[in-house]
């Protein structure tokens, strides 16, 4: 009897602590997905450059089309992939997001207090009923230049789906301890020859600098 008792006893411990191993596992390896997520998001700016590719006038719409090319660069200054975008004017705007964290808890750690993401979020031009718009990241999805490979993608998906929800219904936001969600949309006139750089600061404002592009690239087209 007492050795069944003893080894129900080793059976019982045995469990437990397989049980808490596993937990102890998966917090560890959510805390380095987290830290992971926010070493991509958290900068001390957000950097992007842009660059009029094409300009082309349309006679029998009375317009001019100007294609711009939008390149982002990550927190580590590596290039992401480059978007083009074509507008029917060249008056563009640049819509960021930035979220400041006081003392949020997120279920796996506080990696996020006293720290901002910044995001830049659309790209558009104002032109009343014929306004255009395209998203850089689209709301509620995990941004495709911030997704991890390789890693736990349930996790991944609902940080992302919990990070939308507080970064735009302020209510829910102020009980997990995010301090404000601001919303910039800078804009300027977009024209050849010109390098445009575009840094989101500390206190969230987007900050646009142009200058002229180096006389030996001008009427070149650059291979690579």
């Amino acid at each position: 009897m007492k050795f069944l008792k003893y080894i129900f006893i080793v059976i019982f411990l045995f469990v437990i602590g397989l049980v808490g191993y596993k937990y102890f596992f998966q917090y560890k390896r959510e805390n380095e997905i987290l830290k992971q997520i926010v070493l991509r998001l958290e900068a001390e700016s957000r950097i992007a450059e842009v660059l009029v590719t094409d300009v082309k006038r349309n006679e029998d719409e009375q317009k001019t089309y100007t294609t711009i090319k939008f390149l982002e660069y990550d927190s580590s200054g590596n290039p992401l992939v480059p978007q083009y975008f074509t507008f029917s004017g060249n008056i563009i705007q640049f819509q960021s997001l930035v979220v400041r964290f006081d003392d949020v808890y997120i279920r796996q750690g506080d990696q996020l207090k006293g720290k901002s993401v910044y995001l830049f979020w659309k790209v558009f031009m104002l032109d009343g009923e014929n306004t255009q718009e395209f998203k850089l990241v689209k709301k509620g999805e995990i941004p495709q230049k911030y997704k991890l490979t390789n890693q736990d993608s349930f996790f991944e998906e609902n940080f992302w789906k919990d990070f939308w929800t507080y970064a735009l219904d302020p209510k829910k936001a102020k009980k997990v301890g995010i301090k404000n969600a601001q919303i910039e949309a800078p804009g300027t006139m977009f024209i050849p020859g010109i390098l445009y750089t575009l840094k989101i600061e500390h206190d969230g404002g987007i900050r646009i600098d142009s200058q002229s592009l180096s006389p030996i690239l001008r009427g070149e087209r650059i291979l690579g």
